[in-house]
């Protein structure tokens, strides 16, 4: 089992950078893909980001291609998402997740974090 926290949220004008981490607690975190999610008001959960146990594998959602990075440090037991050329579509409410399957639909995680909101402004 392992929890997850996700801090670094917060307002930013378009164009701009956010860095959003998650940590993690549990001797495990390792053993999980994590993933990252987003949620606008109204809209469903969507898939951002995922990273492989290693961080070797990485995927993106095409609105995000090229804007994010995701990555991992399993020694500090964090996962980092790195947002740059920032939109207001992507406002959101921004989860980290640990994935059971290797895939980008929400219900392949098990575990996920509270979120932290992201508002970017025109």
């Amino acid at each position: 089992q392992v929890q997850l926290v996700e801090s670094g949220g917060g307002l930013v004008q378009a164009g701009g950078s956010l860095r959003l981490s998650c940590a993690a607690s549990g001797r495990t975190f390792s053993t999980y893909a994590i993933g990252w999610f987003r949620q606008a008001p109204g809209k469903e959960r969507e898939f951002v980001a995922r990273i492989s146990t290693s961080g070797i594998s990485t995927n993106y959602a095409d609105s995000v291609k090229g804007r994010f990075t995701i990555s991992r440090d399993n020694a500090k037991n964090m996962v980092y998402l790195q947002m740059n050329s920032l939109k207001p579509e992507d406002t959101a409410v921004y989860y980290c997740a640990a994935a059971t399957v290797w895939g980008t639909r929400t219900y392949n995680y098990a575990y996920w974090g509270q979120g932290t909101q992201v508002t970017v402004s025109s």
